[in-house]
């Protein structure tokens, strides 16, 4: 996955310590009710698209720019759905905690396809037959998908088990 110029001096300056950095991820479903999921090329597993926010982005025209980049699809948010911190240790030992805003989002063109190289596929599921997903990527689908109401935040000293540290993503 391409590093963007930012990330990199960071990198340069600090090693593989911990970045806080700011994401968003895209739960999108389609007129049939099915979810959109991308194998991830870095470790294998299905999940939900997201990136990270760019500089000057705002998180919303993040979520759609990163759908697209990564899915060849084209999409409207419907509403904030969630924010919470997520740790993440990558393979390369790179360390990060992203404050991740998620989006439920509803499909409005595109084809769904590998369209870059972060993904293996891309495919949509029935939300009763999902692939195995981390608790991560659960508590992102459950919380979109779930009824229209306030966003989904962990309440003071709650220890959701999708906002726990992994071994490695």
């Amino acid at each position: 996955m391409p590093v963007s110029e930012y990330i990199a001096r960071m990198r340069a300056a600090i090693g593989h310590d911990l970045l806080l950095l700011p994401g968003v991820s895209a739960v999108v479903t389609d007129d049939e009710g099915r979810v959109l999921l991308a194998r991830r090329s870095d470790n294998g597993r299905w999940s939900v698209p997201a990136g990270m926010i760019d500089p000057g982005e705002q998180p919303a025209d993040t979520a759609l720019r990163e759908l697209f980049e990564e899915t060849g699809v084209r999409a409207e948010i419907v509403r904030l759905a969630g924010v919470a911190t997520h740790p993440v240790v990558y393979p390369n030992g790179d360390t990060c905690e992203y404050l991740n805003v998620w989006f439920r989002c509803r499909a409005v063109g595109g084809e769904a396809g590998v369209t870059d190289d972060e993904s293996l596929e891309v495919a949509w599921f029935a939300p009763d037959a999902l692939p195995e997903l981390d608790e991560w990527s659960k508590l992102r689908i459950e919380t979109a998908l779930g009824p229209d109401g306030p966003a989904w935040h962990a309440a003071a000293g709650q220890r959701h088990p999708g906002l726990i540290r992994p071994d490695a993503i």
